[in-house]
């Protein structure tokens, strides 16, 4: 995401649709195949149209991941509160998860 993006398009391409950015991509000229892209190819063409350089993609690949290894693990942990019977601490766990699912939708945006 960057500003030059939300100047040109009036929001930032990661936030859009795939038929947005398709109804975006067919305006330009030379690009072709639009229908059959996804929505990443979708927006690496639209910044290379414009010149605008992809920034900040490693940083959520990895928070991503780490979310997702913190959700594995409170899992495996939820499973063996629920084979000791402690409801409290398996409550407690899915809890957790609930709430790293939900910042894991939020930093995927």
């Amino acid at each position: 995401m960057s500003a030059k993006e939300v100047e040109i398009w009036g929001r930032p391409l990661s936030k859009m649709t795939a038929p947005e950015l398709k109804e975006i991509a067919k305006a330009i000229e030379g690009v072709s195949g639009v229908h059959g892209m996804k929505k990443e190819e979708l927006v690496e063409v639209l910044r290379k149209s414009k010149g605008i350089a992809d920034t900040g993609a490693t940083k959520a690949d990895a928070s991503l991941r780490k979310l997702k290894n913190k959700i594995r693990t409170l899992k495996a942990g939820r499973a063996a509160a629920i084979e000791a019977q402690d409801r409290k601490r398996a409550l407690i766990c899915r809890r957790q998860i609930a709430r790293l699912k939900k910042k894991m939708r939020r930093a995927a945006g």
